[in-house]
């Protein structure tokens, strides 16, 4: 089967990016080099093609109580126009999905991973039961660019979108047939903009007019690495739960509806009795983690690398891991990585090796 396609592949390919599969869609792997788009995002203002994510949205009378039994979030905390990160979980507690919940007037918008569109949905549909809701399902439909980097306030206003305009961080406005809100996935400030995809092109035209740089999935892997934000498929599945991903932060104790999953996960949290451990590293030589690449603990066997690669702000390589043990691990604990035969010194950390916000 073929790979899809955003709206805006023609101009990536007129741009010279180089295009790669990911997730059912055919999307630029990196336009120049890895490095230079990666310091654009971070000392000036990148963009991003992500027309691939899922956009869908609940409505309804039940739309609240709906999603409460979906999510571990407390949604009924939430306002209008601000957003929160959740995770979309199964009996086990395990993670169907993450993303993010934005709610808008009289809806509520999911954006979800490319790669679990479809699980989402069946997920969705399956807990409706008697709930009056309505599941509007637009990832077809809408297209979505990233404005990602200290100078992107500018950027969004020199194309005409006025700052008084602009939403506040983790928050989202409508204005007009274009809702703009201020979330991203790479540790800078940015926006993450959604318009119909016959607008896709001309917003793209403008944002690189006005000196964006555009950025592909590799510095976008790199961008997000340095910032610990974590990726569904590698860093948390179905198999694991938010207490294991170390995703505490995003667990409220005092949510009084259920969910699915709520006491797996709730115990965990209280009673630090889990599997494995999501955590992350930095090397201490010149060596690069990578994917499924082995942890050692005092020479024994631990755990694997999730995510893992070079870091352009540090010059060093940085990773995320599961490691197999309930006793929990300090920041600055010395872990070792087997890297082609031969075991190279890392540390646990306590902080993203990089998070301006």
């Amino acid at each position: 089967m073929e790979n899809k396609r955003t709206p805006l592949y023609e101009e990536h390919v007129k741009l010279g990016a180089k295009m790669f599969p990911f997730a059912g869609w055919e999307v630029p792997l990196q336009y120049s080099s890895v490095k230079e788009e990666h310091l654009a995002v971070r000392h000036n203002v990148g963009i991003f093609d992500v027309s691939h994510m899922g956009q869908v949205f609940v409505s309804g009378n039940d739309a609240l109580s709906y999603l409460q039994n979906l999510v571990p979030q407390d949604i009924s905390k939430l306002v209008e126009n601000k957003a929160s990160y959740s995770m979309l979980v199964n009996e086990d507690g395990g993670i169907i999905d993450d993303l993010i919940i934005y709610r808008l007037k009289g809806r509520y918008l999911l954006i979800v991973n490319a790669s679990r569109i479809q699980e989402d949905l069946s997920r969705l549909i399956s807990m409706k039961n008697s709930y009056d809701v309505v599941i509007d399902n637009r990832s077809e439909e809408l297209a979505m660019i990233a404005v990602q980097g200290p100078k992107a306030s500018d950027l969004v206003e020199a194309i005409g979108i006025s700052k008084t305009d602009h939403p506040e961080r983790f928050s989202i406005k409508e204005l007009n047939s274009v809702l703009i809100a201020r979330t991203g996935y790479t540790g800078e400030d940015g926006f993450e903009i959604i318009v119909e995809n016959k607008d896709a092109v001309d917003l793209w035209k403008k944002l690189v007019a006005h000196g964006a740089v555009p950025v592909g999935f590799a510095a976008r892997d790199t961008l997000r690495l340095e910032a610990s934000y974590l990726l569904y498929g590698q860093d948390m599945d179905e198999q694991t739960t938010p207490i294991e991903a170390s995703l505490c932060w995003a667990i409220p104790r005092d949510k009084q509806a259920d969910y699915a999953g709520k006491a797996i996960i709730l115990n965990q949290m209280q009673t630090k009795n889990v599997k494995k451990k999501l955590v992350r590293f930095k090397m201490l030589d010149k060596s690069i983690p990578r994917h499924d690449y082995r942890i050692y603990i005092e020479n024994q066997d631990m755990g694997k690398v999730t995510s893992g690669g070079f870091s352009p702000c540090t010059n060093t390589g940085i990773g995320l891991g599961f490691i197999d043990s309930k006793e929990p691990f300090a920041e600055g604990t010395k872990i070792d990585i087997m890297i082609r035969g031969k075991l190279h010194p890392a540390e646990i950390i306590g902080k993203p090796v990089y998070n301006r916000k």
